[in-house]
């Protein structure tokens, strides 16, 4: 397995991540992005982190769980992502979205459920590093630092798209997050 082998992958791996990190910059008032800039980051710090240590997690678990998480994976993602955005669509259809009044949920358990759900599929990755070992660090390392930095550059185009369009954002936000758990499901059942 190849440097650019290793980078397409961590590429695949952070769509999750920029996808949601768009969502979650639309959502973001224009004087809350420079009054709380640290939500960005502790964002895109725990998309990496997970992304990192989910792959980790599958090398040592092997074969063994690995079956399971191929199985279940999507039906994970779904639950946790539907869940999420469908809270967000339900209120973004039983009341108005204005700049004072956008969904800007940043808590520590927010992000913990949306890193967990982005990065459930980068369990099974783990088990294609058996065969290589001496490449399983570096390759954490890139699916870490890409999944961090597609974080980051997806929360800043969805601030950018936001509060250039104003539209009913936690409506698209929820809309959003229940198609990529969709997709994560299909991707997990039907490939």
């Amino acid at each position: 397995m190849n440097i650019l082998t290793i980078i397409l992958i961590s590429v695949g791996l952070a769509m999750d991540c920029f996808a949601v990190s768009v969502a979650k910059g639309l959502a973001v008032d224009v004087h809350e992005v420079f009054a709380k800039r640290q939500h960005p980051w502790l964002m895109a710090v725990l998309f990496g982190l997970f992304q990192g240590l989910m792959p980790l997690m599958g090398y040592y678990a092997g074969t063994l769980f690995s079956n399971f998480f191929n199985q279940y994976s999507g039906i994970i993602a779904l639950v946790l992502l539907g869940y999420i955005g469908g809270k967000m669509v339900w209120e973004g259809c039983h009341k108005t979205a204005t700049l004072t009044d956008r969904p800007n949920d940043f808590s520590l358990k927010t992000l913990f459920v949306l890193a967990v759900a982005t990065s459930i599929d980068a369990l099974a990755t783990g088990v294609i590093f058996i065969p290589v070992p001496h490449v399983l660090w570096l390759a954490i390392a890139i699916i870490a630092l890409t999944s961090f930095l597609f974080s980051l550059m997806g929360y800043l185009i969805g601030v950018y798209v936001g509060q250039r369009f104003h539209f009913n954002v936690e409506l698209l936000g929820g809309i959003i997050l229940v198609t990529i758990g969709l997709k994560i499901f299909i991707e997990g059942v039907f490939l």
